[in-house]
């Protein structure tokens, strides 16, 4: 899955895909905990990468984190800098972050890599990695199922992970994973979230 037709399928469908799931009120309670709780042990600026139309960016900025979103979508972007002013948002994608290395205190992966092709995960979570300091922690968003299975995701084609096969990228790049949950809240897909620590 190339990163310009998940570009030109989100660019297409972003007004209805806002409407659906673009709030943090569509989001899970638990999954906001989570997350809130994750963004606050972490020391140092976070990256929410491919932030969408903006809701976890504001959501942890409102929460006094200090976090930057950025997405290949630049529809996304107009909608969340009008929706969300006080937060910082910009072009960018997981394969190439913008920012120097080992400058992270933290990178939040909501479901950003879930189109990312099986085979070319592994050079967006090591750029995440590199652009992490020493302490630095990743927390990644998926859905849980047969490792690299794709499926037909509402919006343009998607891959199940499992949690033993994340965790072999996650750690191939040089993190550590310290925690790894699942769940399934049916109707919805059952789905996942893993962090990992950059040791050293």
């Amino acid at each position: 899955m190339t990163i310009d037709r998940v570009r030109e399928a989100y660019s297409r469908r972003a007004a209805e895909y806002v409407e659906v799931v673009g709030r943090i009120e569509h989001a899970a309670e638990t999954d906001r905990a989570a997350i809130l709780a994750w963004a606050r042990s972490v020391d140092g600026p976070i990256l929410d990468v491919g932030c969408g139309p903006g809701q976890w960016t504001s959501f942890l900025h409102e929460a006094g984190v200090d976090v930057e979103g950025i997405d290949p979508v630049e529809t996304f972007l107009e909608d969340a800098r009008r929706r969300y002013p006080t937060a910082r948002f910009r072009l960018g994608r997981a394969e190439a972050l913008g920012v120097p290395e080992q400058s992270l205190g933290g990178v939040l992966a909501w479901f950003s890599l879930i189109h990312t092709d099986p085979a070319g995960i592994d050079g967006a979570v090591r750029e995440m990695a590199l652009r992490l300091r020493v302490g630095g922690s990743l927390a990644i968003g998926f859905f849980d199922g047969p490792a690299r299975e794709p499926f037909d995701h509402a919006v343009v084609t998607a891959y199940y992970w499992s949690v033993d096969a994340l965790t072999e990228v996650v750690e191939t790049a040089g993190l550590t994973v310290t925690s790894a949950q699942t769940r399934h809240d049916p109707p919805a897909r059952p789905q996942g979230l893993l962090v990992a620590q950059k040791i050293t």
